[in-house]
């Protein structure tokens, strides 16, 4: 199982939480939420302090999930030093649910 980076805008990763959130100053770990909830990797912001991404450090095969939006993000928080800030300590993957093929209309018979 090979690994390689994904970084992905923080924006998109975090939504409503990005103007609360502290910049990540040490690896995160991620898990796949489930039953076991499996570590897959760890994200770090390791672009630099202007770049504004996330780099998830994750097998080849979730990074492509991940990229084609198969997954959303939730997050284990602690409040940050200044108040309304807050600091994320995992980030879970949460599988999206498949699409459901709408059922065909019936022509009614009257």
């Amino acid at each position: 199982m090979s690994f390689s980076p994904l970084s992905l805008s923080r924006r998109h990763v975090l939504g409503d939480l990005y103007p609360k959130c502290e910049l990540l100053t040490e690896n995160v770990p991620v898990y796949l939420l489930g039953d076991e909830n499996e570590l897959l990797g760890h994200a770090d912001e390791g672009l630099g302090k202007f770049a504004d991404a996330i780099t998830f450090h994750l097998a080849d095969d979730v990074c492509k999930r991940i990229s084609a939006g198969h997954y959303t993000y939730q997050f284990d928080l602690e409040h940050g030093a200044e108040p309304g800030r807050v600091i994320i300590r995992t980030i879970f993957l949460k599988a999206r649910k498949p699409y459901e093929k709408p059922l065909p209309s019936r022509a009614s018979a009257s």
